[in-house]
């Protein structure tokens, strides 16, 4: 009753305040200065106005103080609310607890001062319904019953869990053992039961660790429910993991649509990409197109399926899951740089492959010189090409630096498959240049592996100070990378006999007069220890 008369004289202050000055004064704090109300552990509201000159804490140590006595003096009490101007006042029984003004709520989630006072009596009720239960014997012993029962309950649950590791540990390998040899291609088995049960058994110990977390949280949050006092922990501690829950529910069904507008887009770039092999299959039929052949078929239909893809995920991006979040831009710009950092020579090595391939300057199994290397091309790649030598080493060049140097290609202008061999000699002016080209010729002949047909030439390609120069080019076998080292060898050693045996000898180095005798090798002398003659081989 008494608050009730003393609400209606804060109204007729009110009214009167208009003429003589009296209002309900209200004046806001910062707010960083809310000060908030909290009754035997719950939370009833932040006060942030000050209001008839008392301040928010002071406010809430009035509340406090006048909340604890009319608990005290009875439990069954009733919370309502009064209006009072733009103000409401929240009752506890017939006493005043607090007013609820317009600053408290500024800025809040409440849609007005009544929501905002509607909600605070609520909790208050909670404080005076939790009282009662706290003071009842009854309760305490049916809540510590219920705590027991679910400890027992928790302690089961993580023994049977432990029962559980254990029996699947000991049937870990053999299942693993058993499945994994499955895994085979042809003999060759892909996964190891020895490499793979660390890592299963690390993953079962992770999820092991996963599910206890979640039973204690389960079960720390349900014995907290029930006592008055911790309550509200425990109302925190499940409200925390239903919005977690919700939070991710809410991602996944949002992200649905995205994610189907993405699948589209991939699937329609998978149907597009096997059209444009379709096309590309035709146009290079021969005499369609001249740069578009079987040699440059697959690296186009490469490079437009990239190009496409490429284009979809571009489409795409902004439609997967989690696109505009901090962590997809952190990895944007992480890639970009990457990209832009390492893009220069990249860049120029897909760049110097494709001049490659489109002017099919090399092939797969021809046999070539760049710079100061030889041998059979074995690879050609996006970025680097991979060459053999005759001598058995895989050299790897990159692609930019055969495009910078001058390439000689000898097996291009041959008949049929193989390679052109050539060599060089150097005879005196002495020596008439037809008996020359008659033993170089012969020397040839007798060569394994040179063909007749086409038949071997010989070309003067210098008249220098002391002598002709002679250059020997001819046709040999096939392709293969140790045969033209060996076939090279055998070409100059049959050089050196026939010329041996028509009595010429070969003088290469600068001289300034001839020798008292002749710089060559007699018949008897061709096999002079520790050389070996074959055997069934006569001297000619």
């Amino acid at each position: 009753m008494r608050s009730r008369l003393l609400a209606v004289a804060m109204m007729v202050c009110a009214l009167l305040g208009s003429a003589g000055g009296w209002a309900l004064e209200e004046t806001a704090k910062p707010a960083n200065e809310a000060v908030e109300l909290k009754v035997a552990n719950r939370s009833i509201m932040l006060f942030r106005a000050t209001l008839l000159g008392e301040s928010p804490a002071t406010r809430v140590k009035r509340a406090k103080t006048v909340i604890t006595e009319a608990l005290d003096e009875s439990e069954n009490l009733t919370v309502s609310i009064d209006p009072i101007q733009n103000s409401y006042m929240v009752l506890l029984g017939d006493k005043r607890a607090f007013i609820v003004a317009p600053k408290d709520v500024d800025g809040l989630e409440y849609a007005s001062v009544q929501q905002a006072a509607e909600g605070a009596a609520e909790k208050l009720r909670q404080v005076v319904t939790e009282t009662g239960e706290a003071r009842s014997l009854h309760l305490i012993i049916r809540s510590l019953a219920l705590a027991a029962a679910s400890t027992v309950i928790y302690v089961g649950l993580l023994w049977c869990l432990a029962y559980l590791r254990r029996k699947l540990l000991s049937k870990l390998p053999e299942l693993m053992e058993r499945h994994t040899q499955v895994l085979k291609i042809g003999r060759v088995q892909l996964i190891d039961a020895n490499f793979l049960y660390p890592l299963v058994s690390r993953l079962l110990l992770v999820l092991r660790w996963l599910v206890i977390a979640l039973l204690t949280y389960e079960w720390l949050g349900f014995v907290l429910s029930r006592f008055p006092y911790t309550r509200p922990w425990g109302e925190s501690l499940n409200n925390y993991l239903f919005e977690l829950a919700g939070y991710l529910l809410d991602g996944i069904v949002g992200a649905i649509p995205g994610l189907g507008v993405a699948l589209a887009i991939f699937f329609i770039a998978r149907g597009v990409t096997a059209f444009a092999r379709r096309i590309l299959r035709r146009m290079a039929t021969p005499g369609t197109f001249s740069w578009l052949n079987h040699e440059t078929l697959q690296p186009t239909q490469r490079l437009t399926s990239l190009a496409i893809w490429l284009f979809a995920l571009a489409m795409a991006y902004p439609y997967l899951p989690g696109a505009g979040t901090d962590a997809f831009k952190g990895l944007s710009v992480l890639i970009g740089l990457m990209i832009s950092l390492g893009a220069t020579s990249v860049v120029g090595q897909a760049a110097a492959g494709l001049i490659l391939t489109y002017t099919r300057t090399l092939r797969p199994g021809e046999f070539v010189r760049i710079g100061e290397y030889e041998g059979t091309v074995t690879e050609l790649g996006m970025f680097t090409t991979r060459i053999r030598t005759g001598l058995g080493e895989v050299l790897t060049l990159p692609n930019s630096m055969i495009t910078g140097t001058v390439t000689k290609n000898y097996s291009r202008t041959v008949k049929g498959p193989g390679y052109v061999v050539d060599t060089v000699v150097t005879i005196g002016y002495d020596t008439p240049w037809r008996q020359v080209e008659a033993m170089l010729l012969e020397a040839a002949r007798r060569t394994p592996g040179v063909l007749e047909d086409p038949p071997a030439q010989v070309f003067q390609t210098a008249l220098s100070d002391f002598y002709p120069e002679y250059r020997l080019v001819a046709q040999a076998i096939p392709s293969q990378p140790r045969p033209r080292a060996v076939l090279l060898s055998m070409l100059h050693a049959n050089i050196q006999d026939v010329f041996n045996e028509y009595g010429v000898q070969i003088m290469s180095p600068h001289y300034l007069d001839d020798p008292q005798q002749e710089k060559r090798v007699p018949k008897d002398k061709w096999f002079t220890a520790p050389a070996q003659k074959p055997e069934g081989e006569d001297l000619p």
